[in-house]
This record gives structure tokens, C-alpha cells and sequence, in this order.
């Protein structure tokens, strides 16, 4: 099993920045990729970032040049950093992470982050 908790969700105004963390824990020496999505509401759940352990990346294009996703290994942890937040950006955004073994997906309760225009 693996446990993943997100934190550093919260109000901001429209052009700042937000960095939010997910701590996993449990079977994490197994996850493989880690990343993270958001659900608005009334919307689907699309994607905004994920990263491989290798440290290979990808982007949904809404966010695409906006935000950073990294990972410490070390320490069980991804990170995205947010930029130049637009007010269509708020969601609840969630943690994933992807244990090959098993083929077994885990997901946090998620972190809601809120730009004020």
C-alpha cells in the first residue's frame, strides 16, 4: 500500500505562484511515476504533470510552461511549482503515483488551490 498526502494548497491572486508538495509513504520505494491532476468543478479530471523516477517529465498542454514538477527520491516527494496562476486554475489538485508491480494506481485526497482574478 502506499499513502500519498498533498499539501500547500491555498488562496492566491491571479500572475502569483503556489508550490505544492506530496508526501508518500507506505510501499514508496515502488512507485514509479508520481504526478499530479486537477478537477475543477463541473469538469473532468485532466492532467497537469507527471515524472517518471528517472526524472522524465510530461505536461498538460492548459499548464504547459507555467508550472515545474520534481521529485525527491530521497525523500519520497513531488513537487509542483506553479507560475503566473490564472483563475481557471483553480481545482482541487490531486497526487498520483503508479506502482508497476501490480499495476496498481494510488491517489491522495487532494489539495484545493484557489486564484482570485
Amino acid at each position: 500500500q502506499v499513502q500519498l498526502v498533498e499539501s500547500g494548497g491555498g488562496l492566491v491572486q491571479a500572475g502569483g505562484s503556489l508550490r505544492l508538495s506530496c508526501a508518500a509513504s507506505g510501499r514508496s520505494f515502488s512507485i514509479n511515476v508520481m504526478g499530479w491532476y486537477r478537477q475543477a468543478p463541473g469538469k473532468e479530471r485532466e492532467l497537469v504533470a507527471v515524472i517518471t523516477k528517472g526524472g522524465s517529465t510530461d505536461y498538460g498542454p492548459p499548464v504547459k510552461g507555467r508550472v515545474t514538477i520534481s521529485r525527491d527520491n530521497a525523500k519520497n516527494t513531488v513537487y509542483l511549482e506553479m507560475n503566473s496562476l490564472k483563475a481557471e486554475d483553480t481545482a482541487v489538485y490531486y497526487c498520483k503515483a503508479f506502482v508497476p508491480a501490480g499495476g496498481r494506481t494510488y491517489w491522495g485526497k487532494g489539495t484545493l488551490v484557489t486564484v482570485s482574478s
